[in-house]
């Protein structure tokens, strides 16, 4: 029986304890699933004509421009995110207490106000005509910051000998950041960095606020539209847009699960060579 030092190893009676307080979990959560199928088909939300308006090709139509506006907004506010995060990184590192206080103040600022106070803000005090931009500057604000602190946080855990060999070889802050710290803060916060671009797409959402037609909004149009048997299809609309966003995130994780890999193989797949053997010298 192994131990960790962070818990010790559960023992016989331990793991039989949590055995059946899992399958009582388990047996209570798929209680509460029954249930909820079976009232939700009583009231009629299962019924089939709920799912055939799907098969309109009008409502094809706007979910598909829906999906396509999520992306154009998530494509902004990733980048726009990445970006202003590196230069708040930098920026808070920085030597220089003035340009460090004022990246330290303006991330402790935005990450402090919620999101949808951010986006309103910026929709209603300069872009209220371009509702896309107003949502990925205020997604680009929010997570910036976030990935400022992640990036911060990578380039900290990197040993601190490998500055100073690069100064000692003559390189500037600048060739330091860019060629040695920055690299490796990266290829270590990959997958804190895709999560919050995960976090991200999914944000897109509170785009609904500001009459951005991305998913969530077209899904409440749709639902709020569509008579089918004296009910509004509320229940199958969100599962089909819950379903779009799961594919959406789902697909983003196994983006950097395929990157995170091709990143170690890259940094182990490299063989050093033989040398060869020194003949021993005669006489």
């Amino acid at each position: 029986m192994s131990a960790s030092v962070l818990y010790d190893a559960p023992g016989p009676k331990a793991v039989v304890r949590n055995r059946i307080y899992t399958v009582v979990g388990s047996v209570a959560v798929l209680a509460l699933v029954v249930v909820a199928v079976v009232r939700l088909a009583d009231k009629g939300h299962l019924a089939p004509e709920m799912w055939d308006i799907f098969n309109y090709a009008g409502i094809r139509q706007n979910i598909a421009e829906s999906l396509l506006a999520t992306l154009k907004a998530f494509g902004l506010a990733a980048v726009g995110s990445l970006v202003l995060g590196v230069l708040l990184a930098v920026a808070r590192l920085s030597d220089h207490k003035p340009v460090s206080w004022l990246a330290t103040g303006f991330i402790e600022l935005f990450r402090s106000i919620p999101l949808l106070i951010t986006i309103y803000a910026v929709w209603a005090g300069f872009l209220s005509d371009v509702p896309l931009w107003a949502l990925a500057i205020g997604l680009s604000i929010y997570n910036g910051c976030v990935q400022a602190e992640v990036l911060r946080a990578g380039i900290n855990s990197v040993p601190r000998g490998q500055a100073e060999a690069a100064y000692a070889l003559g390189m500037s802050k600048t060739q330091v950041m860019v060629s040695v710290l920055m690299p490796q803060a990266v290829r270590a916060m990959l997958p804190t960095i895709i999560s919050q671009l995960v976090v991200t797409l999914k944000d897109t959402s509170l785009g609904f606020m500001i009459l951005y037609p991305e998913l969530l909004n077209t899904a409440r149009l749709i639902a709020s539209n569509t008579m089918v048997n004296g009910m509004y299809p509320y229940v199958s609309t969100i599962v089909v847009i819950g379903l779009l966003y799961i594919v959406l995130c789902l697909l983003l994780s196994a983006l950097a699960t395929w990157i995170e890999k091709r990143g170690r193989r890259a940094k182990t797949g490299i063989t050093p060579t033989k040398e060869e053997p020194v003949p021993a010298s005669i006489g």
